[in-house]
């Protein structure tokens, strides 16, 4: 098979210089032999130095910014080598390690990643072409790194072409989960994804909507960038800006760039919250420039950079305002710290970073902490040349202690270690001191299922190549006078959650909540968002809920409407109230007063029933029909005004049935009895005998009340079968719950009622025609009042009906009840009952024959009547004497009845009805 080798070259910077590529070697930062090779690519410094030479040559430049942060990571990936070779995890199979420094350059990170694919024990730095490279050996098995995202990214693409596992400790793209573009990628820390929902989460529990965020224009900040944006949306925080500074502390606009950025924060007054995905540098850079420009703020630190050191030292750092940050969940790293006290008795030949790093301490020894740690990261590998031999080698293991950074010196070693046991895995029934025993791909798939034992607790790679470890939450606090980068809580990224471990640090949090940060101010309770023109949604003003909507927490979109019609709110509300129900109450004076105009309704029937008992047999009584007629009228009299009672306090499906059927059938009774009496005093005291006759055929006392009520019957039945009457809640009140009965059909009411006023009208007539009665018993005239009362009743009764509502409704209908029912009961009874008690002279047998006589003789005229003959069935007593002799004396007017102790009574008698026996008849009718 045909392949290409390409080779590694690396070009001479210049001569004698300690730190320039002259060989493949040269390229290696720290290194160690092993059986099974582990490579690791860490960003030392912090930039590549650019030639200004013109043209532009393919050369592997210097660094220069030698972090500190990262120079420790190295060392941690290689205590935890050296403590796996000297445990008995392998078994007797060392591992060895090539660490190389990328510069945070994705260019130098690709060539110390070409480093790793040539074959094993090839004699050349060349990588074979291969179609398929299952059974390719290349120099080292796995890989540690890199720290940025945007150079993980570069190489894993390259390491992925053998299937090399590349494990990075601080690595924290999304996009890096992503198992298609980066089948071999893995990381012992949670992706970003984790870290922007725990920043937007502590800005949601804040109470902040209104933020900046600055990051860095490479892969790892727009990456970092979009996943915050996407968790913000979700979370109604709207991102006021967003800076976007250079990758590289090079590029000629970085610093007008961080200018501009720090002109936009000023700017921005009511933003106080911004978010920072940047490298160390940058932030650094940017700090700087803020503190000049005394900017007051609270900085939400990505893992990158919220434990950094170097940082939190910077002179009057307290300025900025308040730090809080994620980091990476630390560990037990007593025993590193252990490993950095003896680092000083370690060899420098095979490791150029502790070589650096002794050169730096060297020549800025003499400086204070801040100065010291400064002075190390500005010198560049070049300006160290000239120190190499001069200056005397000093150590200050202190200042290693002091910039340790827990999280990811945690996660460094995390991540050896799971390399070191998938290597375990593979090395059960092989033989691990031959580097072919197995190939990368081999160790990719064990490294998928490795668990490993992390304080107590087990650990793995989940689908996507994370380890879901939590965060820690950092608070920079000043303590002493200098600043402290404390562990406030720590966040669970499976649940989503805060963990406070004592008070003290929760009051810490909460702290962060008097600082407001929003776009517009917070909507309370009772109130709801209004969106203006600003394309923000966090831009909004605060309007009051409308009536019946109500509000119950803060900063709300809209007013929740209260959930049925038996609730209520003002206006502002955060609450709904449930609504007063109201009825007629037997409490309400209102219904007191109509109770007792009913009560004594019923006492001046039980009276009227009483006083016509008593007097049984007078002629009042029997001319009002006897007894048994009384009986009726007075009972459906009674049965009225007990109707009213079924019109108050709560109703229900019984009363609103009840209360018009027995009305409708009671009043109906009354009429039809009023009208039997009516028709039968029409036709005692008609002289038309065509009247007469018409009366007659009409006159049937007991089949008309039983015909005209059972109509009102046969209505009603129909009514509460079909249409039938029922309790009803009227919200027309808007604060409260008006119960009524509903009629269920208004036209069955209307006919019930106009029925009743047909019988009413009927009877008005017969009554009207009466009118002209004996004036001491003129019942007809009476009859005639109380209908005009009914009708004046309840004509007015419809408007004042149709217009009411609330819970007085019932008392219009009881008020016109009372009023119809004493009308008609008082214009018939209490004339009798007045002639019964007070004017008993007039109740005896010949005083009223004497009035129907009289009334008799006046209607008729003149009646030729000779004689007066009364026989033993006449009703005229036997007293009554009469001076008619012939038609001629009566027509003349010389014909009269005298009855004893009476006037004379003068009568004439028409011609044509000159006839004893009708006026007889006349009287015995009545």
């Amino acid at each position: 098979m045909a392949f290409v080798i390409f080779v590694i070259h690396c070009f001479v910077i210049g001569t004698d210089i300690a730190f320039s590529c002259q060989n493949a070697d040269d390229f290696v930062g720290a290194s160690s032999p092993g059986d099974i090779i582990i490579g690791g690519l860490f960003a030392v410094h912090s930039e590549m130095l650019h030639p200004e030479e013109d043209p532009i040559k393919p050369v592997i430049q210097n660094c220069a910014g030698f972090e500190i942060q990262v120079f420790l990571q190295t060392l941690a990936m290689i205590h935890a080598i050296e403590t796996i070779n000297n445990s008995t995890l392998l078994s007797g199979v060392t591992l060895g390690y090539e660490i190389y420094d990328t510069c945070a350059e994705v260019t130098k990170a690709m060539a110390s990643a070409l480093r790793f694919l040539p074959k094993f024990n090839s004699p050349e730095d060349a990588v074979e072409f291969k179609c398929n490279y299952s059974d390719y050996i290349p120099r080292i098995k796995a890989v540690t790194g890199a720290t940025y995202s945007e150079v993980s990214m570069a190489v894993s693409r390259l390491l992925a072409l053998q299937l090399i596992p590349q494990v990075s400790p601080a690595s924290s793209a999304e996009i890096l989960s992503d198992k298609i573009r980066f089948p071999s990628f893995f990381r012992t820390i949670p992706s970003d994804f984790h870290q922007t929902r725990a920043m937007t989460r502590l800005i949601c529990e804040s109470g902040w909507n209104w933020i900046g965020v600055i990051a860095t224009d490479d892969d790892n900040g727009r990456f970092a960038l979009e996943s915050f944006g996407v968790q913000a949306m979700a979370n109604n925080v709207c991102i006021a800006f967003k800076e976007m500074l250079p990758a590289y502390l090079s590029d000629s606009t970085f610093h007008t760039k961080v200018d501009h950025a720090i002109e936009k924060i000023v700017k921005e007054t009511r933003v106080n919250v911004i978010v920072v995905f940047m490298r160390q540098f940058h932030v650094l850079k940017l700090f700087k420039k803020a503190i000049e420009r005394n900017v007051n703020k609270i900085w939400i630190a990505s893992d990158n950079w919220s434990a950094a050191v170097k940082i939190s030292t910077i002179p009057n750092i307290r300025q900025l305002g308040t730090v809080v940050g994620f980091g990476f969940k630390g560990g037990d790293i007593s025993s590193f710290q252990e490993f950095l006290r003896n680092l000083h008795e370690k060899p420098t030949e095979n490791n150029r970073f502790l070589h650096e790093y002794i050169m730096l301490l060297s020549v800025c020894a003499h400086l204070e902490y801040h100065d010291f740690q400064a002075c190390i990261a500005n010198q560049s590998q070049d300006d160290l040349l000239e120190n190499d031999r001069s200056e005397p080698q000093i150590w200050r293991d202190d200042f290693l202690n002091a910039n340790i950074e827990p999280g990811f010196i945690h996660s460094t070693i995390l991540a050896v270690y799971a390399i070191a046991h998938a290597i375990k895995g593979q090395c059960k029934d092989r033989d691990c001191k031959d580097p072919s025993a197995f190939t990368p791909w081999e160790l990719l798939e064990e490294l998928k299922k490795v668990v490993v034992i992390d304080d107590d607790k087990e650990v793995k790679f989940d689908s996507n190549g994370d380890m879901n470890t939590s965060y820690d939450v950092l608070l920079w606090k000043e303590i002493d006078g200098h600043m402290e980068v404390i562990t406030m809580a720590e966040y669970d990224a499976e649940k989503g959650g805060f963990i406070f471990e004592d008070e003290e640090k929760k009051k810490d949090f909460l702290a962060l909540k008097k600082v407001q940060s929003t776009c517009s101010q917070h909507c309370r309770p009772g109130q709801m968002k209004k969106v203006t023109e600003s394309p923000h949604t966090c831009c909004y003003e605060c309007v009051y809920c409308p009536e019946n909507h109500f509000s119950n927490q803060t900063d709300m979109d809209y007013c929740y409407r209260c959930n049925n019609k038996t609730y209520w709110a003002p206006i502002n509300s955060t609450t709904c109230y449930r609504k007063t129900i109201y009825f007629l109450a037997w409490t309400d004076w209102f219904a007191i007063f109509l109770l007792l105009l009913s009560a004594f309704g019923v006492v001046l029937v039980l009276s009227i029933c009483v006083i016509f008992t008593k007097n049984l047999d007078t002629p009042v009584v029997k001319a009002s029909g006897g007894l048994t007629v009384c009986y009726i009228i007075l009972f459906s009299h009674f049965l009225i005004f007990l109707s009213t009672v079924f019109f108050i306090d709560v109703p229900t499906e019984f009363k609103c049935k009840t209360r018009q059927a027995l009305f409708g059938i009671s009043f109906t009774l009354c009429i039809s009895c009023i009208l039997i009496k009516s028709l039968k005093i029409l036709l005692a005291f008609s002289f038309d005998p065509k009247l007469q006759n018409f009366l007659k055929c009409m006159y049937k006392p007991i089949p008309t009340v039983v015909t005209c009520t059972g109509i009102q019957v046969i209505i009603c039945t129909f009514w509460l079968i079909f249409r039938t009457p029922f309790v009803n809640q009227n919200f027309s009140i808007p604060r409260a719950i008006i119960l009524e009965c509903n009629e269920g059909s208004i036209v069955a009411f209307g006919i019930m009622l106009g029925y009743i006023a047909a019988l009413a009208f009927i009877c008005f007539i017969f009554a009207f025609k009466g009118r002209k009665l004996p004036e001491n018993y003129n019942e007809a005239k009476f009859i005639t009042f109380g209908m005009l009362i009914y009708f004046i009743a309840w004509i007015v009764f419809i408007p004042v009906y149709a217009t009411t509502f609330g819970k007085y409704l019932p008392a219009v209908e009881i008020i016109v009840v009372l009023i119809s029912n004493y009308g008609i009961l008082c214009c018939t009874f209490l004339p009798k009952c007045y002639i019964i008690i007070y004017k008993q002279e007039t109740n005896t047998k010949s005083a009223f024959l004497k009035m129907v006589y009289t009334y008799s003789s006046k209607s008729a005229g003149s009646v030729a009547v000779s004689q007066v003959s009364l026989d033993s069935k006449s009703s005229l007593p036997a007293t009554i004497t009469d001076s008619c002799k012939t038609e001629d004396d009566s027509v003349n007017g010389n014909c009269h009845f005298q009855v004893p102790g009476q006037p004379l009574i003068k009568g004439k008698v028409h011609p044509k009805n000159a006839s004893r026996t009708m006026v007889r008849k006349r009287v015995s009718s009545i």
